[in-house]
């Protein structure tokens, strides 16, 4: 497989909106990406991940084809060595072990990169998929966080993974 990251530019506008608009996807994530999902969406976000900044956000390129996203999101105060994994793919490469090779990568990035102890995420209880990239790169399953998310109007299980710099 054919797979790296690389940092968004703005010439990777259109193939992003246009696999980030997608109800199935939305339905997976934060309500903090938006459903639809637009050019100008595209725009902010990809503008946003060349900030430098606390978060290290890079577009997932599979056969140097944009197929979505993942980021390390740094945290503040006590929790600064933690940071906190975000990623997605487009509907039409899911399930071809892209996202489970991209966790990799970044974990990998993470560790190797960045003054960091713990790198954590969570899915939600309709998401087994994601649960199951985390679990095959090797994150520790800590805990339900029950009822603790509000999806699409309704209320959701939290399921919390975490993976430990001495464990990586």
């Amino acid at each position: 497989m054919k797979l790296k990251l690389q940092k968004l530019k703005l010439s990777d506008t259109n193939r992003f909106a246009e696999l980030a608009n997608n109800k199935r996807l939305w339905l997976n994530m934060r309500d903090t990406f938006p459903h639809p999902y637009t050019i100008g969406n595209a725009i902010s976000f990809i503008n946003f991940s060349k900030k430098d900044n606390d978060n290290h956000i890079f577009g997932i390129f599979y056969n140097n084809e944009l197929v979505g996203a993942v980021g390390l999101h740094g945290q503040e105060d006590i929790n600064r060595h933690s940071v906190e994994l975000g990623y997605w793919i487009g509907e039409p490469h899911w399930n071809k072990g892209i996202a489970t090779k991209a966790v990799a990568l970044i974990v990998d990035f993470g560790f190797k990169n960045l003054d960091i102890n713990r790198i954590f995420a969570s899915t939600i209880e309709s998401n087994l998929a994601s649960s199951r990239v985390l679990e095959k790169n090797n994150f520790i399953f800590e805990g339900v966080s029950r009822k603790s998310a509000f999806k699409n109007n309704v209320f959701l299980d939290e399921y919390n993974f975490s993976l430990l710099k001495d464990a990586y």
